[in-house]
């Protein structure tokens, strides 16, 4: 009996309103019609307890102090550890709308020690490949709901830029940066292309696992 192949374990980034949500979906499309197994996720995951206390922050409706916000979303990846590794141990591959990255760069971006930000994240499966959206913050000003939610400013979403920058600098082995000022047909194109390359990389390998402790 052959042996199950694992999935892919894929991950989009960047700031506000760049263009994940969409490049998930579109990507996650492909890969059905493709008859791959997939699955798509998104942080923070809102259906469960710690997720409608994230979403009541984000939307306004509670203050938290900035320590407890980043180990609940924190927390929220760890409630989720068990279905990620066992999704991928059985063939399916997942298209994750924000993670880790984006927990460490938001944090940052408010003036949270990098190395306090990154010691719980500490032992969470590893993403085989992260698309980062770059582009200018000026850019995304106009683009649907910008301003919604809680971060959603562009002073605050220049610092969070500037962070994701770092964070490209210290992962770069598998981050993939993507001009998000390109149309969606050229951004998935590029997505897809590389996305296929991974899933044949990654087949006959274990899930990597975050390794933060010594950055």
């Amino acid at each position: 009996m052959s042996q199950i192949k694992r999935g892919a374990f894929i991950v989009l980034e960047g700031c506000d309103r760049c263009g994940k949500s969409t490049q998930s979906r579109k990507l996650v499309e492909y890969l059905e019609n493709c008859s791959i197994p997939v699955k798509y996720m998104a942080f923070p995951e809102r259906s469960s307890n710690i997720g409608q206390f994230i979403n009541a922050y984000l939307t306004n409706k509670q203050e938290l102090n900035d320590e407890t916000v980043h180990l609940l979303f924190t927390a929220n990846r760890w409630e989720h550890k068990n279905h990620i590794l066992n999704l991928l141990n059985s063939g399916t591959t997942l298209v994750v709308d924000r993670y880790a990255y984006s927990g460490l760069a938001y944090s940052v971006a408010k003036g949270m020690s990098r190395q306090w930000c990154m010691s719980p994240e500490h032992g969470l499966p590893r993403p085989d490949v992260v698309f980062y959206l770059k582009t200018h913050v000026g850019n995304l000003l106009d683009r649907g709901q910008f301003g919604e939610e809680r971060y959603e400013k562009e002073d605050f979403q220049t610092k969070v830029a500037r962070t994701f920058e770092e964070i490209y600098q210290m992962e770069q082995h598998y981050w993939h940066p993507i001009d998000a000022n390109q149309t969606q047909d050229e951004i998935h194109t590029l997505i897809k292309q590389k996305t296929l390359e991974i899933l044949k990389e990654v087949e006959n390998t274990k899930p990597q696992v975050l390794d933060w402790l010594n950055k």
